[in-house]
């Protein structure tokens, strides 16, 4: 038996994860003087409630190496090898701290990838691997079906402003050349591990147009998800413009992303990810 595992980066619905027996390792949240794990100690809802009355935004980190430890010693108790698939570790500590548990433990049964993805980009990749397992595959073909589906997969992500991302120091956006600009919308691709920039918009209305105009020419699809951050709204409008132009997969997702991606790109921003057709 093969056990799949993830963090919550992901975004898989929990319905979905459940299902699939898809084990979610929660990412960690500082908010003041008290840590929370993504989903357990507070939902998603809860969270942009109160993201914008913060004086200061919370602090992110990755799960520490003994969470990994003890999931990975439950997990061998009821599977003979265990793939373990995380957020692209140019962008966090997730993917080492896994690591770091699987070599303590059984790194010749501890199988952990670097997706070079997050959101739903990441969450792709592990239901190919279940999807993997379920027809019978062995552990290499497994690992094999991963970087299949991540040659195929797109992230856009449309920002409602560049404000949160400048307050948690993670864009530079006097080196990027956006000076005091915070009221642009930034479109950004993140593929491979690196996040570059697309196109800066000064309206909402035209960044959300280039944003399907360029989903349409990723079609078409094989599996297709939209994420915002508490803007469930305007990702559900966005999910029906874009089907009207293309034909969509069946049973697209649309999630909201974890506080450990909202907290750097703040509220009422969407984003999509795409698995594209083997065709293209």
């Amino acid at each position: 038996m093969i056990g799949i595992m993830t963090d919550s980066t992901c975004d898989l619905p929990e319905s979905i994860a459940a299902e699939a027996g898809i084990q979610v390792i929660p990412s960690v949240l500082n908010i003041g003087q008290r840590t929370y794990r993504d989903g357990i100690d507070i939902a998603r809802t809860e969270f942009y409630d109160m993201l914008s009355n913060l004086a200061e935004l919370p602090k992110t980190a990755s799960p520490a190496p003994g969470a990994f430890l003890t999931a990975y010693e439950t997990a061998l108790g009821k599977a003979d090898d265990i793939i373990s698939i995380h957020a692209a570790a140019s962008l966090s500590g997730i993917y080492n701290a896994a690591r770091l548990a699987a070599q303590q433990i059984a790194p010749d049964r501890i199988h952990v990838v670097d997706s070079k993805q997050t959101s739903m980009g990441l969450g792709w990749s592990v239901l190919a691997a279940v999807d993997a397992v379920r027809s019978g595959a062995s552990v290499q073909a497994v690992l094999n079906s991963i970087p299949d589906t991540l040659s195929r997969v797109r992230l856009y992500a449309l920002l409602n402003t560049m404000g949160y991302l400048a307050k948690s120091g993670r864009v530079n956006i006097v080196q990027a050349g956006l000076g005091t600009l915070l009221s642009i919308k930034p479109l950004v691709e993140l593929r491979y591990g690196t996040v570059t920039t697309l196109a800066r918009t000064r309206t909402w209305s035209r960044a959300v147009e280039d944003l399907i105009e360029r989903a349409c020419r990723l079609a078409p699809f094989e599996r297709l998800a939209v994420m915002h951050s508490n803007y469930s709204d305007g990702a559900h409008e966005f999910l029906a413009h874009l089907c009207e132009r293309i034909g969509c997969p069946a049973d697209p997702i649309v999630a909201e992303v974890t506080p450990v991606i909202g907290t750097h790109v703040g509220p009422h921003a969407i984003g999509i990810a795409v698995v594209q057709s083997k065709s293209i």
